[in-house]
């Protein structure tokens, strides 16, 4: 756990995601096309993927990728994300952690 909260305090956007992942594929493009630089951790290419997965099913993640922190904080997986981003507050929130400037 405590290396999961180094991993996601060091940037201001982190997706775990897994490349086998549909719905990961979909999270990291809406970032990428909104002009944010995230930091993407595959979770099945790196070592001790297993572990920071169960790390985030630890914290209620299920499933437990696509997962989103902005800000060190937890926002969620996909729903989450997409929920923010049809009522217009992914956009103010990304601005707040210095992720978007425009």
């Amino acid at each position: 756990m405590e290396k999961l909260q180094k991993m996601v305090s060091e940037k201001p956007v982190v997706i775990f995601s897994k490349n086998s992942c549909c719905m990961s594929h979909t999270i990291k493009t809406l970032f990428v096309d909104f002009g944010v630089n995230p930091t993407i951790y595959e979770l099945d290419e790196i070592n001790r993927g297993k572990e920071i997965e169960q790390a985030l099913a630890q914290l209620g993640c299920s499933p437990t990728v696509p997962v989103v922190f902005i800000g060190a904080q937890l926002v969620g997986g996909a729903n989450q994300v997409m929920s923010l981003h049809l009522n217009r507050s992914l956009v103010p929130m990304l601005k707040r952690v210095g992720a978007l400037w425009v």
